[in-house]
């Protein structure tokens, strides 16, 4: 366990200090989120006093140094609920407001910690009880969140960490960089442990570097239907570069070093649902598939060296999910190869992934949102079967390599 004074400024530390003990505790990272984290902290605190009355409970906010009083709203909306407010130590990004969070857990003897956003503007009580009575019961280790989101929304998830998390490691984990997750203090205590927090798990790596520790340490997985995701929108043609580099590399990085434990699954289960599933409308997201297609071209300047290098194929004019599953692995193959360079090739894959992006919008593009939810889940189902492909032109490229030494 780190050293609290590394992670948590003397005010987060005070605070968590001060409370003393908790059963459970919710933790929300922050960075200028005024206008939105009050409602998140009142949601949380009626939550968790909603569903846990007998047990003690937090609130810990790790703020990134927000100059227009998002840790104020914190304390003025969380009422009934004891709160620790103040910034967190490291490297700017969501993931060191995670560790903080973490340290806070164990230094609060907690048994169980939900994180959640804090641009959530339909966030329920029932979020709170669904990431976390199952934890609290001893039932399931790790919960990820089931959203109901529009076909436009998450192109990261629906394109990458879904379906080659699901393909790589064999739990159908719809989403594993959801940003809302429960989980049992002996996860927050292991994810401290491991040496990744001057690495991009600090920043948007974070939420695959959890979801990945939590299954291939074994944890009982599941996913909680919390209806739709209402948060500050993310077109998927603006700069999301540095999010899909951080979560790609470090998802890389990742597959590298748990080599051992997926490369034996084969195909991908279901893993429990914690309440029922219901028919949601979510928002509506932008899309513009030309804008994509431009990021793209000028991407592809810069890549073309690289792609020469690793693809197995010429890149099409539009990249289905057969190629698309092709081209992941040929970067992921790559990876494993040299980890050192998962973040070039995360880079490399940027521009392939806008256009990926571009053609499925352009392929659901009058499709409803449960209908383009179907195209997503092929898309699974292929990149399962191109990692069997993959493995055996892997066998048999050894198998030629020891008859010829």
């Amino acid at each position: 366990m780190p050293d609290d004074h590394l992670t948590l400024d003397e005010q987060l530390a005070g605070g968590v200090a001060k409370i003393g003990s908790a059963d459970v505790v919710v933790g929300i990272p922050s960075f200028r989120n005024a206008a939105t984290i009050g409602y998140v902290a009142a949601t949380a605190a009626k939550g968790l006093r909603e569903y846990f009355p007998d047990l003690r409970v937090a609130i810990v906010n790790a703020d990134g140094g927000s100059q227009d009083g998002t840790p104020d709203r914190v304390v003025e909306n969380a009422s009934g609920v004891p709160v620790a407010v103040g910034r967190y130590i490291g490297p700017p990004g969501k993931g060191s407001a995670f560790r903080a969070i973490f340290t806070a857990v164990g230094m609060l003897g907690a048994r169980a910690c939900a994180v959640v956003d804090s641009d959530l503007r339909s966030i329920t009580p029932e979020w709170i009880g669904r990431l976390l009575t199952p934890v609290t019961r001893g039932d399931i280790d790790y919960v990820t969140p089931l959203y109901a989101r529009h076909k436009h929304d998450g192109t990261i998830t629906n394109s990458v960490a879904y379906p080659l998390t699901r393909a790589l490691y064999g739990l159908r984990v719809r989403q594993p960089i959801g940003g809302e997750f429960g989980f049992r203090a002996e996860l927050a205590r292991a994810y401290l442990e491991q040496p990744v927090w001057d690495t991009d798990v600090a920043r948007f790596g974070i939420d695959i570097f959890m979801t990945t520790t939590a299954i291939v340490r074994g944890a009982r997985v599941a996913q909680a239907f919390l209806g739709a995701k209402v948060h500050d929108p993310k077109d998927p043609a603006a700069d999301l570069g540095p999010m899909f580099t951080q979560v790609v590399g470090t998802l890389f990085r990742m597959a590298a070093e748990n080599e051992a434990t997926w490369s034996k699954v084969q195909g991908s289960k279901a893993v429990p649902l914690v309440g029922d599933v219901m028919p949601v409308e979510p928002e509506a997201i932008p899309a513009d598939p030309v804008r994509l297609r431009a990021k793209f071209a000028a991407g592809k300047r810069e890549q073309e060296s690289t792609w020469r290098e690793i693809l197995s194929a010429p890149v099409p004019e539009t990249i289905d999910a057969t190629a698309w599953a092709r081209i992941v692995f040929d970067h992921l193959g790559a990876a494993l190869q040299r980890p050192a360079r998962s973040e070039e090739l995360a880079r490399s894959l940027l521009p392939l992934y806008q256009l990926r992006t571009a053609s499925f919008i352009e392929e659901v593009r009058a499709m409803t949102t449960t209908r383009s939810e179907a195209v997503v889940e092929e898309g699974a189902r292929v990149m399962e079967e191109e990692k069997r492909r993959w493995g055996e032109r892997r066998s048999e490229g050894r198998a030629r390599s020891a008859s010829t030494a």
